[in-house]
This record gives structure tokens, sequence and C-alpha cells, in this order.
């Protein structure tokens, strides 16, 4: 089985800089892991945490260059505390920093996969972070939840295991109410998911747990069974692998999205959108056809053929992701006319399909991502 471990600051990090005994009881694990016949690959944050410390700075740093500086001086910190951990293993680790610019071209994105998957034939931990110290708020994932989520399915993992501070995803926020009840198994991540995550009427994990939700819908999605720990017990990890009940786990889909359309829903980076009218939408949700000129309204953004965009009904919400045939100064051009007209407006034709059904993923995402996604 091949497991991708998320492992957060808050899990990896203290007051005195890194928490060096609880990376090494991570490390500890995923060795026990392999000796069971597991591949391990770990999603680390704590690079800006670390660098923070050794900066002499009295908290994290929120401006962007500030905590590119903190990541550059932190980052040789945490790889040496992974490799003196696992080295008492007789395991050797490598280090791999990913930008989601990076991720969302799909030969980079497939150049990633052949590394990750070449270093686990070789018996060696694939480490792997955002690279802070060059990213910018345009091309940073957010948080290393959805990073993980892209590697894992970037990886083909079987798994994706998210060590959090909290047992797991709770009816209620523990914090506030004694009764609350963790959800050990979740088959579909719908309205009354989200608002256990806090969305509704907490803060409640509202940047935490409702990242680690798309995380999970993103995963899922894609055949991947995702489970939330506790972190602060390494040991669940083993337990979970063994089979007890532990934390929270998200139920992989049945009919998972093969690995070019996860990219497309996923990985890619949306560069515009096209507004659709009702038979476009028909077409696309029910008939499963491709999307034709004429079922386009409005054209929105700049982007050229081959990239990625979103398709939104009139009022706004997503339909579908897909790679287009067409550039946004085309299209705006032959929007809304039909496939036998575009060769006497544009004076050539690339197909008769502005996406085709192969390049197009219909999303039924719960969990809005980012506008940028």
């Amino acid at each position: 089985m091949r497991l991708v471990l998320k492992i957060g600051s808050n899990i990896l990090a203290n007051d005195k800089g890194l928490n060096s005994r609880r990376i090494s009881s991570i490390a500890a694990n995923a060795a026990r892991l392999r000796e069971s016949g597991h591949e391990v690959i770990i999603v680390s944050s704590g690079a800006v945490a670390a660098g923070t410390r050794k900066m002499g700075l009295k908290k994290r740093p929120v401006e962007v260059k500030l905590k590119q500086a903190a990541a550059a001086v932190g980052q040789s910190t945490l790889m040496w505390s992974y490799e003196k951990s696992f080295k008492a293993h007789g395991i050797i680790v490598a280090q791999i920093l990913l930008t989601r610019e990076g991720l969302s071209n799909r030969t980079m994105h497939i150049n990633a996969k052949n590394t990750i998957v070449t270093l686990l034939s070789h018996g060696i931990v694939p480490i792997v972070n955002e690279n802070d110290t060059v990213a910018t708020e345009e091309i940073k994932f957010g948080d290393n939840d959805k990073l993980a989520s892209l590697v894992a399915e970037c990886a083909e993992a079987d798994r994706l295991i998210i060590l959090s501070d909290v047992d797991g995803l709770f009816d209620r926020d523990p914090k506030r109410y004694r009764s609350a009840r963790i959800i050990h198994k979740v088959e579909k991540i719908d309205d009354e998911i989200i608002c256990c995550a806090g969305s509704c009427t907490s803060s409640y994990g509202s940047g935490g747990m409702r990242s680690k939700l798309q995380a999970a819908e993103n995963a899922t999605r894609s055949g991947i069974t995702v489970n939330i720990i506790n972190g602060n017990r390494p040991s669940q990890i083993l337990a979970l692998i063994s089979g007890k009940k532990v934390g929270t786990e998200f139920s992989s889909h049945k009919t998972p999205l093969s690995a070019r359309k996860a990219w497309i829903a996923h990985g890619s980076k949306s560069r515009g959108s096209l507004r659709l009218d009702e038979g476009a939408i028909n077409a696309l949700l029910v008939k499963g056809r491709s999307l034709l000129p004429s079922g386009i309204i409005a054209v929105e953004g700049n982007f050229n053929a081959g990239d990625s965009v979103k398709c939104m009904a009139p009022n706004g919400s997503l339909i579908a992701k897909g790679i287009t045939d067409y550039s946004s100064e085309e299209l705006r051009k032959i929007a809304g006319k039909k496939t036998g007209e575009i060769e006497g407006i544009l004076g050539y034709k690339y197909s008769d399909e502005v996406i085709h059904r192969d390049n197009l993923v219909i999303t039924a995402s719960t969990v809005q991502d980012s506008p940028s996604d």
C-alpha cells in the first residue's frame, strides 16, 4: 500500500522551534510501516516555523518576503531533523519542493510523479513541502492539506493520512460542546458534514478542518481513502493501518477519476471561465456530451488553447472544468455560434468542440475550491 502522511506545523513545532522528539516518533512509525511492506511519502510543514526560531523572530511572520526568508533558513533544519531521525532506522530521505504553478503544468506534474515513484522504488522516503522560498501569494497552495491531496493524486497513493491536532471530525465543536462526538466514518462529504467542520455555526476548523475536508473530497474522488487522526499520538498511524477505528475515515469513490481527469479537476490551474446556457449545462450533466460553442454565453479572462477553464452556470455556480481547444480571443468570436460557422468566422477550425468530453470533468464539489483553482 502506498501511503501519504501529511504533517502540519502545529504537530512538528513548539515554542522552542521544531519538536525533534515528535519527528523521531513519526520516523519510527514510518519505518514500521515500511517493514510491513508499505511505501511512505511524507508531506511536511515546519520550515517556516523552524526558520522563525533560528532568525530570532518573536512570532511566525505574516509578510510574504519575511516568510520566504524564514522558510529558506528553516528548510535545512527541517530536513536535517528528518534525515537524522530516519537514518536511525537505516532509511534514506529525499527532499522535494513543489509549487502550485509547477504541478498545474501537466509535464511537470508527470515529472514529479516519476521522481516520487523512482525514489520509492529505491527504498527512499520522499519528504515533500511547498517551496515557500520562491512561492508568492498567487502560486501558493495556501495550506499543505491541499498539497498533500495533490501529491497523493500525483503519486497514485492508496491512502492519505492527515495528522491533525484534533482526534478527527466531530459532529460539533468539541471545544464548545462536551457532548460533541467524533464521526468515525464519512461516506460522502455533503452539507451536513461541512456544517460539522464549523463553517455553519462556529470558527472550529474554519481554516483547518475546512481545508482538510477539501483535501479529503479531492483525494476520495481519485479513489484514495483519507484519514484524519491525532498527530500528537503518532502511534495512531500503526493502529489505523492495523485495522483499528482511529479518527475519521473518508471513503474513496467507487468510480474514481482517471489520473488525467484528477489532474484536470484538482491539479490544473484555471485561467478563465465560460458561462453556459441551460442547454449546454443539460448536455454536460445529463447527456455526458462535449461542450460546443453554441452553448457559451460569455467568456471571462484571457487564456490560450490548452489551458484549463471553468464552466459556470449563469448564476455563477461551478458546473465543470476542462481543457479548452480554443483561446479566449477565439471563443469571444464564436461563442453562441454553431460548429458549422467556426471556420467561416475564424478562417480555420481546430475541432467542433470547445472542450471535448475526454478533457472535461464534471465537478461535484461541496467544499468549494479557491477562485484560482
